[in-house]
């Protein structure tokens, strides 16, 4: 289906391959890895989104004379699970108004809390002309398919602030993330800690190995498919733990991207007497590492940290990574160095009085959420002069 703007057509399609990797991987070129065809396209291939899965894919293309210039990954959800910008409150409000929340429109990348490019557009489009007939042609969608909503999710700062001028609501959230100042090593890093920070570090780091476990790091041609599998073992352990399930990711969706983005992969695996015991995985191209999951077969102090947080931070000094995004939430981040820095979302409700009283909760949780950021800052483990 398309429908003409001024300038633009706009098409969508429920799956990736009806776009073809060709023309994704031209308009994302230079973006994230999850940005990329082969992360998204497994995603689909795996059944860890479409069909039962609540993220039924509903990409937009856009053109511009009759040419692909743009596109933003879309998807129709029937619940406000793995996206990590919580509207439970909101979904439970429509309800008790006896109005459908479900289905909404997300732009996201789904269970990847990690800010990046949704709107991939080529050198010549310009984002202040394209925006307002995006966001009518969205609207538009929202009626034509019966959605409550369009949130954006994890947006890059400059298309929020633009969304947010043309009338959808800027969210603020708080992630930790640390920063690569051109460290030398690990030791150097911990330099810049205050002293009784630091010891606890180095404390933490002994713990690990005086039980006897040692932690190794492997990536691309490094990597087996054997330590994939094991690497699922622990996530799929790690969920029916701790949710009941198997998370929502598939094994056949892990070992896809280890055939299509083995160069995109870092594994951390954790032995004790040799036995392989816990594994994280995380996926990075040249400017960011971002930890993404963590399984473990046996409990161990401070294995947790080890594996998701310090060899990710040695593996940026390494590689000379700017940046270490380890995931959502988790105040006991800030005192091993991780700063905290705002996240963006966008937000649109069809229905106006909520949109109204939306727009009024975020004005007030943004308020706190910059108390709550400026309170975190103050607790870095960093030495006064260099706070």
């Amino acid at each position: 289906m398309s429908i003409l703007s001024s300038k633009y057509t706009f098409k969508f399609s429920t799956s990736i391959e009806k776009i073809g990797q060709t023309v994704w991987d031209d308009l994302a070129n230079g973006n994230s890895p999850f940005c990329q065809y082969p992360f998204l396209h497994a995603l689909e291939t795996s059944g860890s989104v479409g069909a039962d899965s609540g993220w039924l894919p509903f990409h937009c293309v856009i053109y511009q004379n009759f040419e692909p210039v743009g596109i933003l990954p879309l998807y129709k959800k029937t619940h406000s699970y793995g996206e990590y910008v919580f509207d439970f409150a909101w979904a439970n409000t429509y309800k008790q108004h006896g109005i459908n929340y479900y289905p909404k429109l997300v732009g996201a990348i789904p269970f990847t809390p990690v800010t990046g490019a949704r709107l991939m557009l080529s050198d010549e489009v310009d984002k202040q002309q394209l925006l307002p007939a995006l966001c009518k042609e969205i609207t538009e969608q929202l009626t034509l398919s019966g959605m409550s909503s369009m949130h954006w999710l994890f947006v890059e700062q400059d298309i929020s602030q633009l969304l947010h001028q043309h009338g959808q609501v800027q969210r603020h959230t708080v992630q930790f993330q640390w920063f690569n100042r051109q460290y030398s090593s690990f030791e150097d890093y911990l330099s810049h800690f205050n002293s009784r920070k630091r010891k606890n570090v180095k404390k933490e780091r002994l713990k690990v190995t005086s039980d006897d476990v040692k932690v190794v790091r492997l990536h691309g041609d490094n990597l087996s498919k054997d330590n994939m599998h094991f690497f699922y073992h622990c996530y799929k352990q790690t969920y029916l733990k701790r949710s009941g399930h198997d998370g929502y990711l598939t094994e056949t969706f892990f070992q896809q991207l280890f055939k299509d983005l083995r160069h995109n992969l870092m594994l951390v695996i954790a032995l004790k007497d040799e036995r392989p015991i816990a594994s994280a995985l995380f996926i990075f191209d040249h400017n960011q590492l971002c930890g993404r999951y963590w399984g473990a077969l046996e409990e161990v102090q401070n294995l947790h940290f080890e594996c998701c947080y310090y060899q990710g931070i040695e593996f940026c000094i390494e590689q000379n990574i700017a940046k270490f995004n380890p995931g959502t939430q988790g105040e006991h981040k800030i005192l091993r160095g991780f700063e905290p820095i705002y996240c963006y979302s966008n937000h649109s409700l069809k229905e106006l009085a909520f949109h109204e009283a939306v727009e009024r909760f975020i004005q007030q949780e943004n308020i706190q959420i910059a108390e709550y950021k400026n309170n975190a800052e103050k607790l870095l483990p960093f030495k006064q002069s260099e706070a």
